[in-house]
C-alpha cells in the first residue's frame, strides 16, 4: 500500500517543482505528520485524494477475504478522511482551497463483482462538507468516474462499457474542478444509468442488471 507520485519526471520536464513522499497510507500518524508539515511549508491550493484499492469477487463468486476488505477500508475510507482532516485546517485559516475526492459511479449503484469498494462514504460526506465550507472560500468536489483505462480496470471482471482513456478522463476532471462542479461524473450515459438504478425499486434495478449481464 505504498503511494508515490510517478509522474514527477514528466512534470519537472515541463517546469514544475515536484515534491514526492513514499509512505504506507495505513499508517495514519505518519500520513498526518507529513501532510501537516507539507501544509506548513507549502500553500496547497488543490488537494486530490486519489489513492485507492479495488477488490472483487473471485471466479467462483466467493466474497473477498477479510484482510483484503480491511486494507481497502483503511486506504479508501480512513486514509482518505485522514488526508482531508490534515489539510483542511490550513485551508480554513487562509480562507481558500479546494479538495477533490475520487469516488466512483459505484457510489450510485454497485454491481455484484465489487462489493467492498466503499466509494459511497466519500460521496455523501463530501456533499455535506461542500455546503458547510463554501462560505469559508473552500471548494469541495467529488469525482465519480466510470471505467477508465488502467491496470486496476483491466483486472476487474465483467463488461466495461463506455471505457475512457486516462488522458480523456483527466481532461474532463480538470474542467470540472475549474468550474467547481459538486459532482464530476462520467461518462454519459453510464453516469445517468447508474444514478437511475439507484432511484428505482431494487427488484427493478436487479432485473435490469441481469439483462445487461451484470447479474444484479
Amino acid at each position: 500500500m505504498r503511494f508515490a507520485w510517478r509522474s514527477g519526471g514528466v512534470l519537472r520536464a515541463r517546469g514544475a517543482r515536484v515534491l514526492t513522499q513514499v509512505l504506507d497510507l495505513r499508517d495514519r500518524v505518519a500520513l498526518a505528520d507529513w501532510l501537516r508539515t507539507l501544509c506548513a511549508q507549502e500553500q496547497l491550493d488543490l488537494v486530490i485524494v486519489n489513492a485507492g484499492l479495488n477488490t472483487h469477487v473471485g471466479p467462483t463468486g466467493a466474497a473477498e477475504g477479510w484482510p483484503e476488505v480491511q486494507d481497502l477500508l483503511e486506504v479508501n475510507v480512513v486514509a482518505a478522511w485522514a488526508t482531508v482532516n490534515a489539510v483542511l485546517p490550513a485551508m480554513r485559516l487562509r480562507g481558500q482551497g479546494q479538495i477533490a475526492l475520487i469516488s466512483s459511479l459505484a457510489a450510485f449503484y454497485g454491481c455484484r463483482w465489487r462489493r467492498a469498494t466503499a466509494p459511497a462514504g466519500r460521496d455523501r460526506v463530501m456533499a455535506v462538507m461542500r455546503g458547510w465550507l463554501a462560505a469559508e472560500g473552500i471548494r469541495i468536489n467529488v469525482v465519480m468516474p466510470g471505467y477508465v483505462e488502467s491496470s486496476m480496470c483491466r483486472a476487474m471482471p465483467g463488461p466495461k462499457p463506455f471505457l475512457w482513456s486516462a488522458e480523456r478522463a483527466a481532461r474532463y476532471i480538470r474542467r470540472g474542478l475549474e468550474r467547481n462542479r459538486a459532482r464530476i461524473s462520467f461518462p454519459f450515459p453510464l453516469n445517468l444509468g447508474t444514478w437511475f438504478l439507484s432511484v428505482l425499486p431494487p427488484t427493478v434495478s436487479e432485473r435490469i442488471l441481469r439483462l445487461l449481464n451484470y447479474g444484479g
